[in-house]
């Protein structure tokens, strides 16, 4: 393996791009390839004031509203599947007023970093059409004029001008362009290339609207490999700016293929995450003071790791405790 600027830490790709009051966006799908490595060294570096896009938020999401590093939301679910139907630190925050969010539907969440992505400033849409997502807004007026990084409206109803009669409304989300996206994916090369197995998500999308991106992955491979398949390839290298090898770097959620979600893990967090005592001891234990992502994974053990392991070809754990 040749050396490239682009293979970092932990420490040194959240140092180099991730920083106080950061508009930053994270991929995965709530249980599912969450790049929870990059996380816990988020929180272990104290950042604050994240301004938060996300399009279906898991563990990530929870566990950096719960230590603190989050000022604002804009999503369209927060949920660790059937462990929490809704992420209980994030309930927790917005009940108490902690929390500032802004609440779009799925396919709005994808529209807009597509949007991003493309470099326009806005995309039509039907999704969310007569509902509260439209009417209800969580950042307020005076909120957005004071912050040049918001739109000034949550989103526009006008009519179609290709319409025939001019009488068809559609919707019109803002794109989202985060300072950095982080991803965690099966497989990327020293030189940035991302290859994800299964369902990619909004991933693509995510990573193309960013002015950064960091790829944390379970395997660092030579280029080579992944030229060998290039229709397998996601993610040009030319999108990335940091690629950290971090095996298992999803736990306790899910990567496709290698892993499966640690169903056990989850659910003793949501038991703790409930009490706010709990919850502070549990980020003692599993990210403050466990200062590597090594520790981490020997703190987890390898009988717990074995027990979640992917069995081909399925690329998930058949049998496996799930209640």
């Amino acid at each position: 393996m040749k050396n490239s600027d682009k293979i970092k830490t932990l420490t040194e790709a959240v140092n180099l791009f991730i920083h106080d009051g950061c508009h930053i966006s994270f991929g995965g799908f709530t249980v599912n390839r969450q790049p929870m490595a990059c996380t816990y060294e988020m929180i272990r570096q104290g950042k604050k004031n994240l301004h938060v896009y996300i399009h279906s938020g898991g563990q990530t999401l929870d566990i950096l509203i719960g230590a603190g590093c989050v000022k604002a939301v804009e999503i369209a679910y927060g949920a660790n599947g059937r462990f929490a139907p809704t992420c209980v630190r994030f309930r927790k925050a917005v009940e108490k007023g902690e929390l500032l969010v802004e609440d779009y539907t799925n396919y709005q969440m994808t529209l807009r970093f597509q949007a991003g992505a493309m470099g326009v400033p806005f995309l039509p849409v039907k999704s969310g059409m007569g509902t509260d997502i439209v009417k209800k807004w969580g950042f307020n007026s005076e909120m957005r004029r004071k912050n040049p990084r918001l739109p000034d409206h949550k989103l526009l109803v006008q009519n179609n001008p290709f319409a025939k009669d001019g009488q068809e409304p559609v919707v019109l989300v803002p794109a989202i362009n985060p300072d950095v996206t982080v991803l965690h994916v099966q497989q990327a090369d020293y030189q940035g290339t991302v290859r994800i197995s299964g369902l990619t998500f909004a991933d693509i999308e995510q990573a193309r609207a960013a002015q950064h991106v960091i790829v944390t992955c379970e395997e660092l491979v030579e280029p080579k490999v992944l030229r060998a398949e290039p229709d397998r390839n996601q993610i040009p290298f030319f999108v990335v700016d940091a690629v950290v090898h971090v095996p298992y770097g999803a736990h306790p959620s899910a990567c496709y293929g290698y892993y499966d979600y640690d169903a056990q893990h989850l659910n003793m967090y949501r038991t703790m995450a409930l009490d706010d005592k709990k919850f502070s001891a549990y980020l003692d234990e599993y990210v403050l003071t466990v200062n590597s992502h090594e520790k981490y994974l020997k703190k987890i053990g390898g009988e717990a790791l074995k027990r979640i392991r992917a069995v081909p070809p399925y690329g998930y754990t058949p049998g496996l405790e799930r209640g």
